[in-house]
């Protein structure tokens, strides 16, 4: 099963209406400097994906549009369900996270809990990664740290400051409804 989350000309249009990126985001329990810390090397520099795709949770993939193509290499890993994180850089991605979530509970649950689900963008490097971790948020309540760190473990990501901004804005409001664990004792630090 594949569903693609784009944005629609209606969403396009009013996103094209909404204030410039360079206005200050509300505060936030986590920054996006705090997160763009935990992907970046130590001194600065982010690095790209080594590979086409990693599990990065338990039967969660994330990787490129190429593998995505290729329905003999995601029936070799046994994946049941592809998840297309298409949309535009400026496009406000967390609209979709709840149904991105959701999405891939249903593929995670398919065939009695065996289902797996590739996640996927054009290199597999910011969006997809992002739809990922706000699962890992909304499902598993980990606070956004944590499950960048989760994510950014088993592969190499770099989702640019909006998508991060929007996962800052997502645990602040998880954060409020009392939806996260705060256990942050499995986040390492560099």
């Amino acid at each position: 099963m594949k569903k693609h989350l784009s944005p629609t000309k209606q969403q396009q249009q009013q996103q094209q209406q909404q204030p410039p990126a360079d206005v200050p985001a509300p505060a936030c329990e986590v920054t996006v400097q705090q997160l763009n810390e935990l992907l970046s090397d130590g001194s600065g520099f982010y690095s790209l994906p080594t590979q086409h795709f990693n599990e990065v949770y338990p039967r969660i993939y994330v990787g490129n549009a190429f593998v995505a193509q290729n329905a003999m290499r995601l029936q070799k890993l046994g994946v049941t369900h592809v998840l297309n994180a298409n949309d535009t850089e400026q496009f406000n991605l967390s609209a979709f996270f709840e149904e991105g979530a959701d999405f891939i509970d249903k593929a995670l649950a398919h065939n009695n809990g065996k289902g797996k689900v590739y996640v996927h963008c054009r290199e597999g490097y910011s969006r997809s990664p992002t739809m990922v971790v706000a699962y890992l948020m909304l499902r598993h309540k980990m606070d956004a740290r944590l499950a960048v760190a989760t994510v950014r473990h088993k592969r190499e990501i770099g989702p640019n400051d909006g998508f991060l901004r929007q996962l800052c804005q997502l645990n602040e409001k998880l954060a409020k409804e009392g939806k996260l664990n705060g256990d942050l004792g499995k986040l390492k630090t560099k």
